[in-house]
């Protein structure tokens, strides 16, 4: 039964595509063991191939030594690289505590137990969602990973021709991970884009705490990693048509995020906005003339602890994304992945202290983030100093839009979420649009040369990566909108004004984040 769900939904897909055509190239067999993977052809300029007819004559029926030993040491090699993306996988799964814990403590102490317990099932109704359609969708026409052993089972893309190019929609091959894809390389890929998902999928959950109702929450949590965050990763991704736009139209190497700057944060951010906009803004957040009461988050250390949490996480995000535990480049997207961050918080300090005479730590804290989120995408392809200018505008952005956000679009964002990850992703992707530098990416999507910005000769590059920008807005934004719309007819997206009043925790998840103590308004 399950199987012709899958089967109609990819019918309906294709359906809502349009006329399209399904490219699949030849596969070879699953491998769940791994016994095969890893031969000569591994390792890195080696030149061992056939055996010469004096090999033959030394070793007569013998396989010759020198292949042996390649085989072992191409064996090893993508042993090692599998071991290194899974590591950095479970790293990123370790940022679902930072951001339980961000999360809860910069909202009240009366939906303690609400806000962990979506940012805990999100979680387990992501993975479950991205199993079911999400992979597939995202990854089933990428052809896998050359570094993790190949995946070339991952062979089946649709696609459609306009002005006589093909434009990857999605992938159509590894729905539940069957048989067809039972193997190795596969799995890695999974785990490790799972992880990645799931960061986009919790990110409303700040944005839309304290009245957002468990049960339209689970319904949200199947449609973001099943539908909305698969198909934008595979036009970025998955072989998809972002990343063809420099083969097809010779603009940079197409568009690029490295670890996730829009795939990741922006999608994130920018559903985040769309729920907010729809849920409206939390009792007593604005005054009858329109300006914003504070609700204080009750437990700032905890909320601080979160966002150190996410920035020791975020190791396994950038530098994980190389995919190699060989790649020498890691070392450079680890330091500029730890300099933005410092940009980020300390120019958010520093804004919020000559704006109002004191240091906000809850402000830094976001900045931190800030710049983490910004420099996700270009973190492979800048320098130190780029970096630390990358996260420095980032905290900037990150006070100018929070303020922006609630006192003139009057949007009610707790936590700032959609500042954080939507803002600050997007600059993300444009930075890298204008600080490449042009050492390192060659031959990335196809395309010949290393990856330069702007300022580094070319523009063209800037180009892709505001395409990508605009993509994400458009689509995320529609889609998600139209979304919470729906859903509310289904499942009310708002608590009633009473249980928001009295705090969700008991009314909507059956537990009291602090039972030792009664919720009066000084915990509120």
């Amino acid at each position: 039964m399950f199987k012709n769900f899958v089967m109609t939904l990819t019918l309906a897909l294709v359906i809502l595509a349009g006329s399209g055509t399904v490219f699949a190239a030849e596969a070879p067999a699953p491998d769940p063991t791994g016994a095969t993977i890893g031969t000569a052809a591994d390792v890195v300029n080696a030149t061992a191939g056939a055996p010469t007819e004096v090999d033959m004559e030394m070793y007569k029926d013998s396989e010759p030594l020198a292949i042996k030993l390649a085989d072992v040491v191409g064996h090893n090699r993508i042993a090692i690289n599998m071991v290194w993306t899974l590591v950095c996988g479970f790293l990123v799964m370790f940022m679902q505590a930072g951001f339980a814990l961000a999360e809860t403590g910069f909202t009240r102490a009366k939906n303690a137990g609400h806000t962990m317990g979506m940012n805990m099932m999100v979680y387990g109704i992501g993975m479950l969602g991205f199993w079911l359609t999400g992979f597939a969708l995202q990854m089933g026409g990428s052809g896998g990973a050359a570094a993790l052993g190949g995946g070339a089972l991952l062979n089946q893309e649709f696609t459609i021709t306009l002005f006589g190019k093909d434009f990857g929609l999605f992938g159509m091959k590894g729905f539940l991970l069957g048989e067809d894809v039972y193997d190795t390389t596969v799995l890695t890929m999974f785990l490790f884009q799972m992880v990645f998902m799931d960061t986009t999928a919790t990110i409303p959950t700040g944005a839309m705490a304290e009245r957002w109702t468990f049960k339209n929450f689970v319904i949200y949590g199947f449609f973001i990693s099943m539908f909305v965050y698969p198909l934008y990763a595979n036009w970025m991704w998955g072989a998809g048509w972002l990343s063809t736009l420099g083969s097809n139209f010779s603009l940079g190497h197409g568009a690029l995020d490295f670890a996730g700057s829009s795939v990741v944060h922006m999608t994130g951010g920018v559903a985040a906005l769309a729920g907010a906009i729809v849920i409206g803004p939390r009792l007593g957040k604005f005054r009858a003339d329109g300006t914003a009461n504070a609700l204080p988050g009750h437990h700032i250390p905890m909320a601080i602890a979160g966002c150190l949490i996410l920035a020791f996480g975020w190791f396994g995000f950038n530098a994980g994304s190389t995919l190699s535990g060989g790649d020498m480049r890691t070392s450079v997207v680890a330091v500029n992945t730890m300099l933005a961050s410092a940009g980020g918080s300390m120019s958010a300090l520093m804004y919020m202290w000559l704006r109002y005479g004191k240091p906000d730590v809850s402000m830094a804290a976001n900045g931190l983030l800030a710049g983490l989120v910004a420099i996700t995408a270009p973190c492979a392809f800048v320098n130190p100093i780029a970096s630390v200018g990358i996260g420095f505008i980032a905290g900037l952005l990150l006070c100018v839009s929070v303020l922006f956000v609630e006192n003139t679009l009057k949007i009610d964002d707790p936590v700032g979420a959609i500042s954080v990850h939507g803002v600050n992703g997007a600059w993300g992707m444009i930075a890298l649009g204008l600080f490449a530098d042009g050492t390192y990416g060659d031959k990335l999507n196809g395309v010949e040369g290393t990856v330069r910005g702007l300022l580094y000769g070319d523009a063209s590059q800037l180009y892709a990566q505001l395409i990508a920008v605009s993509v994400n807005i458009v689509f995320v934004f529609v889609v998600m909108f139209i979304f919470f719309k729906l859903s509310d007819k289904i499942a009310k997206i708002r608590v009633p004004a009473d249980i928001e009043q009295e705090g969700l925790d008991m009314a909507e998840v059956a537990v009291i984040g602090y039972p030792e103590f009664s919720i009066n308004k000084t915990h509120r």
